[in-house]
């Protein structure tokens, strides 16, 4: 008698996006579930890649839109979220297991069921009215990116940015998208009035490595363009290197500070590759599909400058990993910053300059 073994390959991963599935979380006794989202956009064609996974877009409407943190490791203590959930599917990104607090999973979930606000400008205006306000800078994109895709749909983050311009507030804003350049003409207006900072975050420079960690967000090479752009036009930039992952984008980490350097930027920063929550085995799942022959040496450094565990929550440390391999990042980083003449320079935004705006929504005159 004679057996016939035959070897069943994996299911490809889903085309255009970050995450390889979509368990739900398990920090709040959710349920799981093998597939989130509508079932007809998972279904997979028995000789083929599975059908792509379609955008849904719900419109939220919130009661307040200023967040306020009292992080002792963070240079922010108020942000504005103009969306849930990010499009542009980075396998990494920290913001993933906010979606479980809406028993949506922070796999694929995060990805294709967004939030929009479209309230938010209203609410941030009805915000800084209010009498007894202090202004401090408020930061944009802490936790999903405000120029994602749906950004050229809603225009939420130029409404906020309109606002913050009448009100002349300060603003901080970190993004991986060129759409940024689309609100260049406010951008610009409040440079002129140091009430604005760009950062734009670049990952590696390598446009097929981009697609796998960061599906849909925009190329390195436009997001380099980007800050040449804004550095032209008087806009304050910032070149973040984040997230650094060993083994994978830390080949990069010269190159990236001295093509930024190039383009006219004076600061930049790195940051290695956090795993918190369910981050970590999504990412391990992603590893599987697209880097199985070096997996185990790319969680194995993670684990050694993180204490030994795939994340380390500490304040303080969380932001500055420890042990050899992060050692030989930082002077990597500082010997390319020196070599490219980038001196690390601080942006001090105006806060004295706060006019809190009209409640009526009628714009004044600049």
């Amino acid at each position: 008698m004679f057996h016939i073994w035959a070897v069943i390959p994996a299911p490809p991963p889903f085309r255009g996006r970050g995450a390889q599935s979509g368990a739900a979380s398990s920090r709040f006794n959710l349920p799981s579930r093998e597939v989130d989202g509508d079932w007809r956009d998972h279904m997979v064609a028995l000789d083929g890649p599975p059908v792509t996974l379609r955008t849904i877009v719900t419109e939220e409407r919130p009661k307040s839109i200023l967040t306020f943190n009292r992080s002792p490791d963070i240079p922010f203590d108020r942000s504005v979220n103009a969306y849930r959930g990010c499009e542009h599917g980075c396998i990494y990104c920290f913001a993933r297991p906010s979606h479980a607090y809406h028993d949506l999973s922070p796999g694929l979930d995060f990805e294709t069921r967004l939030f929009a606000k479209p309230d938010a400008a209203a609410l941030l205006r009805a915000t800084l009215a209010r009498r007894g306000y202090v202004a401090r800078p408020i930061a944009m994109g802490t936790n999903t990116d405000p120029y994602q895709p749906i950004e050229g749909r809603y225009r939420i983050t130029r409404a906020l940015l309109e606002v913050c311009l009448e009100a002349r507030h300060p603003v901080t804003i970190t993004t991986k998208s060129d759409r940024v350049l689309h609100d260049i003409d406010l951008l610009r207006q409040m440079a002129a009035h140091n009430l604005v900072a760009v950062a734009v975050s670049i990952t590696s420079l390598d446009a097929r490595l981009s697609r796998l960690l960061e599906p849909r967000a925009t190329t390195p090479e436009r997001r380099l363009a980007a800050l040449g752009t804004l550095a032209q036009a008087g806009v304050p930039v910032h070149c973040s290197i984040a997230p650094v992952i060993p083994a994978i984008t830390d080949q990069f980490l010269e190159e990236i500070v001295t093509r930024a350097a190039a383009a006219g930027v004076r600061s930049a920063g790195w940051i290695a590759l956090r795993l918190p929550h369910e981050v970590a085995p999504l990412f391990r799942e992603w590893l599987a599909v697209h880097f199985p022959d070096r997996a185990d040496k790319v969680m194995g450094i993670v684990r050694s400058i993180r204490g030994g565990r795939d994340n380390d929550p500490g304040f303080f440390s969380r932001l500055r990993p420890g042990g050899v391999w992060a050692d030989l990042l930082r002077a990597r980083f500082r010997l390319a910053c020196r070599r490219a003449g980038i001196e690390q320079q601080r942006f001090e935004l105006d806060c004295s300059s706060f006019r809190p705006p009209d409640s009526d929504g009628q714009l004044r005159l600049l």
